[in-house]
Parts: structure tokens; C-alpha cells; sequence
């Protein structure tokens, strides 16, 4: 089978610093890190495994999560003072170098824990794949498989017949194509959870009349 090639995979991501991985990856998880805390991002802790605590910091890496959560892109020419920019804005960020073993098995990767300014706390789990591709692997506990490729609805929903298929149907009549779709619980008995992504981009508005129109979902998290 003949393999096809994007320009972005021979070239590579548009960016600030020497390694895709260590550089563009780190800025894309920080800021899926700052949608799933809604933008709001006060205080941030940043817990780096194996590849990413070893040579992190010669590459990089502690700017780029800092930048990332600030909101910048991995081609933002201030992410060399990203430091400095989350201390004018009042953002503390701790940033924890640890030998322990990687919680995704995976060698870039990064905890993020995030306070915002009404003091609720957000916790995610992500890797860099290279070649600036990422991997969200934990949001608050659960399980995911998020890419950031698209934009992405991580929703609870309670646990019985029909609500995989009224979820679909809402979607569906709000015009809203699913690119993606992933179905799964810890337990039987349990709340389900769907991650959707999403050809077209989940505005505040939007979200609020797929709540009002799905009486199972019980949270849902944009990223």
C-alpha cells in the first residue's frame, strides 16, 4: 500500500526551538491543558517524565509548556520569554523535573495541573509523538485518546439505553459532524463517557443547547 505524505509530515511543525517533540508538542498539550481549565489558568505545575525531564530543559521543553498554557503557538517568537511573560501576568508555574516512571509508558511526557482563579483544579496527562503530534492520554482521571487534531467534546453521560444515540441525533440535527467518535466506562454500571471530535468548533452557545437538548449528559469538557 502506498504511504502518503502531508507537507506538515516532511517539513515538520512551523516553530520556536531546536526539537519538534520537545518544543511544538509541549506547546500544543499546555494549551489543550488551558481549554479543559476554560482559559483560565492562575496557578500551573508541570511534572515531566523520562525524554522530557531528561533533556527538557536543553531543549526547551519548560518554556514551551509555560507558552502553552499561556495560549501562544509553537511559532510565537516571545516563547523564549514565556517565564517572564506568566510572571507579568500573574501566572505561577512550578515546573518538577522527576525520575519516576513515565505514567503513560510513553518517553515525552508531561502532567499538567492546573488552579484557576476560583481555585478549581484541572489535571491531564499528555505526549509528545513527534513531528509537533500529540496525545492526551488522562483529563482529570479518565481515560482519553485526544489528538487535538479537532476540536473535541470529552462528555459524561449517564448510563443506559438510548443515550449514545440521542447524544448522536442532537448532533446530528444541530449539524454538527462527528469526525471522531470513542464510547467507553471503568465499570459496569458506571457513567458512560464519549469523547466526539468534532468537524466544527463547540462554542459556549452551542455547548449550552446541547446540555438543554441531552438530558443524560451530566459534564462535558471542551478541549
Amino acid at each position: 500500500m502506498k504511504e502518503t505524505y502531508s507537507v506538515f509530515d516532511i517539513i515538520g511543525p512551523r516553530m520556536i526551538g531546536p526539537s519538534s517533540s520537545h518544543t511544538a508538542g509541549a506547546v500544543r498539550i499546555a494549551k489543550v491543558a488551558r481549554h479543559v481549565a476554560h482559559y483560565d489558568v492562575a496557578e500551573a505545575t508541570f511534572t515531566l517524565y523520562e525524554s522530557f525531564a531528561e533533556t527538557g530543559k536543553g531543549h526547551g521543553t519548560d518554556k514551551a509548556l509555560v507558552a502553552g498554557i499561556l495560549g501562544m503557538e509553537p511559532d510565537d517568537g516571545r516563547i523564549r520569554d514565556a517565564y517572564e511573560i506568566a510572571a507579568e501576568h500573574g501566572v505561577l508555574v512550578d515546573m518538577i523535573y522527576t525520575d519516576e516512571p513515565s505514567p503513560s509508558e510513553q518517553p515525552n511526557t508531561v502532567r499538567i495541573q492546573t488552579v484557576s482563579s476560583d481555585g478549581t483544579k484541572n489535571e491531564l496527562i499528555g505526549v509528545s509523538v513527534g513531528g509537533g503530534k500529540i496525545l492526551i492520554t488522562e483529563i482529570n482521571g479518565l481515560d482519553v485518546e485526544v489528538t487535538g487534531e479537532y476540536p473535541t467534546m470529552v462528555i459524561r453521560l449517564q448510563d443506559k439505553p438510548g443515550v449514545i444515540a440521542e447524544l448522536s441525533t442532537v448532533l446530528a440535527e444541530m449539524d454538527i459532524n462527528i469526525a471522531y467518535m470513542k464510547v467507553f466506562r471503568h465499570e459496569k454500571g458506571e457513567d458512560d463517557f464519549v469523547t466526539v471530535e468534532t468537524d466544527l468548533k463547540i462554542s459556549d452557545d452551542l455547548l449550552k443547547v446541547i446540555r438543554e437538548r441531552c438530558a443524560s449528559i451530566l459534564n462535558v469538557i471542551t478541549v
